[in-house]
């Protein structure tokens, strides 16, 4: 009997607390409130989720007047979730908002561009497109020349009649995408279309110097003594059009060192008329005494019409396609004969012959400019010499002993002949050789092909002149011209 009324006492006490819990609640809704998360941690509880997003736009006034936008987003990572409950606890949207700006930066709405460049993305942040687009136009100009791009924008540039150039096309060769995003207010926001030209062409740091022209100077001397390219010194100088342009003892020049963050290709059709030099042909007499040299015919230069297509990246020939070439005049070759019966393996100082076949283009001059592969401002230390051809011959500019040959990533297939005068020339990026060490070449003998083996953009030949020892070991290198003009 006792065990029933405990079991029926506990019963009881059961059936209670049930309908006093139920009574409690009756007729009491639910409140609906939002819970605010920011990367993924709780900030508080709010009642309204507009009240929220108002005080934060509410509070960016200064942000507004700075950027010229017309509303102050929440930080990315800021999550509200809709909240039911019983509980009437919640937290002021002041006291919500304190801790969000404490933890990180609010945003505005735009458009992230990134750029890949170097296999590493570059973003660039703008309110408006027009902004990038803009810039990006203004870059290319840069390169380019504003009236020729405008004339290959708007179809109108001059067709080729006898010579001159036309563009056919232009492009980034950068990776480039986009997408509308909010971004924080304390990034690098882009609202001027020439502040963002100058980072495309020049970078983060903007490094500028100036030059006092002197007597005699050119702009191939200035932009050499400047150590930067002959492009980077017009970039600088938009009045400056041409290599051509006359210089004044006095003029002040200014100097921007690019560091480019966009790839602006430009490829061109281009019809030349370049002299083609002629060359000394060397015949041996037994019967005359060594040294008694006698010129039986005068040498003549020839003309011809070379039409190439030229592909440029940021200003700077990469590669040169050899489409034609007519004779407008033909070339007389002088002709030497000398006392020797036998080739002499020491070369003439002051008769060199040029080392490729006619119609060719210097594409680098021995100067400063920046790498085209590599991207590094460095001295070229050599003539590129480009435009006769894949396969075309590669001669020997003077009689001298081969000092080596090699094949290596950086120069390719190379030969190097020593002079026995004090001179070296060296000869890379060919696709093949014709000669060995030790072998006793002439001037104007074919020693190997036109090529592009190594670090090389296009077809051409990369050719050295180094002075009273072997390059690299005792030699000093020095500007082809010296001895060819």
């Amino acid at each position: 009997m006792k065990k029933i009324t405990v079991i029926t006492a506990i019963l009881f006490l059961f059936i209670s607390l049930f309908f006093l819990g139920f009574t409690e609640n009756k007729g009491v809704s639910p409140n609906t409130y939002y819970k605010v998360y920011l990367d993924e941690q709780e900030i508080g509880v709010i009642s309204s989720k507009e009240e929220l997003e108002d005080y934060i736009d509410k509070k960016g006034e200064s942000i507004k007047k700075k950027l010229h936008v017309k509303k102050v987003y929440s930080p990315k990572g800021l999550e509200i979730k809709k909240l039911t409950t019983y509980n009437n606890k919640v937290d002021s949207v002041k006291t919500v908002y304190e801790k969000i700006a404490k933890k990180k930066d609010f945003t505005v709405k735009g458009y992230q561009f990134t750029i890949k460049k170097d296999k590493k993305g570059q973003k660039i942040y703008v309110l408006d497109k027009k902004v990038f687009e803009k810039a990006v136009e203004n870059a290319i100009s840069s390169f380019i020349g504003s009236e020729a791009y405008e004339s290959y924008k708007n179809g109108t540039q001059s067709q080729i009649t006898s010579t001159g150039s036309m563009i056919e096309k232009v492009y980034l060769s950068n990776d480039i995408t986009v997408k509308e995003t909010n971004i924080p207010v304390t990034e690098e926001i882009y609202e001027d279309e020439m502040k963002l030209s100058q980072f495309f062409l020049f970078g983060d740091e903007m490094k500028k110097a100036y030059y006092t022209v002197q007597a005699d100077d050119t702009v191939e001397t200035v932009a050499f003594n400047a150590q930067v390219s002959t492009e980077e010194l017009l970039v600088s100088n938009p009045k400056l059009k041409s290599t051509k342009n006359l210089l004044y003892a006095g003029q002040q020049l200014v100097i921007y060192y690019l560091d480019p963050q966009i790839h602006v290709i430009v490829e061109s059709h281009v019809v030349t008329d370049i002299e083609s030099n002629y060359r000394t042909e060397e015949t041996y007499d037994p019967n005359r005494i060594i040294g008694d040299d006698e010129i039986t015919q005068q040498g003549e230069n020839g003309l011809e019409r070379v039409t190439q297509n030229i592909k440029s990246e940021n200003g700077v020939m990469v590669y040169v396609d050899l489409v034609s070439k007519q004779e407008l005049k033909p070339t007389i070759n002088q002709v030497i004969v000398r006392g020797q019966k036998s080739i002499p393996s020491v070369g003439s100082l002051t008769n060199w012959a040029w080392p490729t076949a006619s119609g060719y283009t210097i594409t680098s001059n021995y100067a400063y400019r920046i790498h085209p592969i590599r991207k590094t401002r460095q001295l070229h230390p050599a003539l590129d010499i480009a435009g006769t051809g894949y396969g075309s011959p590669i001669y020997a500019s003077n009689n001298g002993v081969i000092y080596s040959t090699s094949c290596d990533s950086s120069y390719g297939i190379c030969a190097i002949i020593n002079h026995n005068n004090g001179y070296y020339t060296l000869y890379a990026h060919m696709s093949r050789r014709h000669v060995k060490v030790g072998q006793v070449v002439s001037k104007g003998q074919r020693i190997g092909d036109m090529g592009m083996t190594g670090s090389a953009t296009g077809p051409h030949l990369h050719y050295e002149l180094w002075i009273g020892g072997p390059p690299w070991k005792g030699g000093t290198n020095i500007n082809p011209h010296r001895v060819h003009g």
